[in-house]
């Protein structure tokens, strides 16, 4: 009997350090399936050689408690604008995901979505950020500002985890910076455009009327939400895999505290991380540019290995032309899920949408997807010039696409196996936990089997 006891420790072990392992993969795979969406794929799309703008840490933040998950400086990246433009900002606030355990934070502050150690000294200016009139035609002049992520929480949080040495100061990194460049002549803007892609996107959401708020009622302030539109949607399994994690964001950073009040006074603290139930109460004008079948909701919260662990969707998510006829209906059921949750929001005059049906995410930040001769358009009307008719109170924008597959301009995200986040668990691992149930069989007093994980589902995101 000793010896069995000692065999179960040591495999227990053993399964510990697999299901590490398997976690470290996890995320580094989800690592560069962000990065191929929001920063790689923005550099491919570009048909010149991009802007290339330094990095600016915020001096003084810290002081104010405003610090990245490992208590670094947050910084942005800042391009002036001249001539017309020399009183007009673009605020473009970064993606880049959650985290919402204590693992996937902790993973997350040895990257640059965490720390300001590992960001990139220079980032390329691409879409509505170009210099460049003719690849962005409203806003070339403009002066325009990419602001770093590295809270994990969509610039949201106002907390801390004193054990696992976490800063969760979202909330606070968007105060600094708010205010360093106010005092750095965005006090002075006539026209201010608040944006941001993916978790960046839902953060425009979140910040709108805040970013309103910080300007005389003379300053003509808008704000865009590209990929933003995140749904608390069913995945292939019947479960709820984007609000279990939205649930775990909301928890540990503490959001509740931070969340507009108009929403949490009638809905629980993750329902008002959802943009469906936030939109319809922005005062601030607002414009939604989104994919249909938004290729991140794809792959992470519709079809993610937890809710699909044969693989069945691997090839389909991959590239929807491998989907099966149930498979697009399966999206064809999300979409209108999408249309549904932005009918009250697209009622308001004041508001702009262009919903495409394309396999995409951050159209606006890529230069291919933003404004070129081949970019992709519902009506004969592209992104941009529909943002900027938007805007600029040219004509009213409420662009929405037939279904899949009748646009034949989209610029669908094809996913290789480099990028493709499909994570298994190792066979050492598998083979422990077979080996650990079949001991727990013959060791029913230890109940060993009530201690152990589920090593078929990674839950850090």
């Amino acid at each position: 009997m000793k010896w069995m006891l000692h065999l179960c420790f040591f495999l227990c072990f053993v399964a510990v350090f697999s299901r590490s392992e398997d976690v470290l993969v996890a995320m580094k795979a989800r690592e560069r399936v962000l990065s191929f969406l929001e920063n790689d794929a923005v550099v491919s799309g570009s048909p010149s050689k991009p802007l290339m703008v330094p990095l600016t840490l915020i001096q003084g933040a810290d002081s104010k408690g405003a610090v990245c998950l490992d208590g670094t400086l947050p910084g942005y990246h800042v391009h002036h604008g001249s001539g017309s433009g020399a009183n007009s900002w673009v605020i473009q606030l970064e993606g880049g995901g959650w985290c919402n355990t204590i693992r996937s934070c902790v993973y997350r502050k040895t990257t640059r979505r965490g720390s300001s150690k590992f960001m990139e000294k220079q980032l390329p200016f691409t879409g509505i950020l170009s210099n460049k009139p003719e690849e962005n035609p409203d806003f070339f002049s403009w002066n325009r500002v990419k602001l770093r992520y590295c809270d994990g929480a969509s610039f949201s949080g106002d907390s801390q985890n004193e054990d696992a040495k976490l800063y969760f100061r979202g909330q606070r990194i968007w105060l600094a910076a708010m205010q360093d460049l106010m005092a750095k002549g965005m006090q002075n803007a006539d026209q201010a455009l608040l944006s941001g892609c993916s978790a960046g996107g839902l953060a425009s959401i979140l910040h709108c009327d805040e970013f309103q708020d910080l300007f005389p009622a003379t300053t003509k302030v808008k704000c865009l939400s590209d990929a933003g539109m995140f749904l608390d949607a069913a995945d292939v399994s019947g479960g709820h895999t984007l609000r279990s994690m939205f649930a775990g964001v909301v928890s540990l950073q503490e959001l509740q505290k931070t969340l507009p009040n108009t929403c949490t006074s009638q809905l629980d603290p993750t329902s008002c991380f959802f943009p469906q139930n936030l939109v319809a109460n922005i005062k601030t004008p607002m414009f939604l540019l989104n994919a249909a079948y938004d290729a991140w909701q794809v792959q992470a919260s519709l079809a993610p290995p937890s809710a699909d662990p044969h693989g069945y969707w691997n090839d389909c998510k991959s590239d929807h032309a491998h989907c099966n006829a149930s498979q697009i209906q399966f999206f064809q059921d999300f979409r209108n899920q999408m249309l549904s949750a932005v009918k009250g929001f697209s009622m308001s005059n004041k508001n702009g949408l262009f919903i495409n049906s394309c396999f995409a995410h951050c159209q606006s930040e890529r230069q291919d997807t933003w404004f070129a001769d081949d970019s992709p358009s519902i009506g004969n009307q592209g992104i941009a010039k529909s943002v900027g008719d938007w805007y600029f109170d040219r004509v009213a924008v409420k662009a929405i696409d037939c279904p899949y597959p009748c646009d034949s301009t989209c610029h669908n995200l094809v996913f290789k196996d480099e990028v493709v986040s499909t994570i298994t668990i190792s066979q050492s691992t598998r083979l422990t936990f077979t080996l650990l149930n079949l001991l727990s069989a013959s060791l029913m007093s230890l109940t060993l089997s009530n201690a152990l994980w589920d090593f078929n589902y990674v839950s850090d995101t």
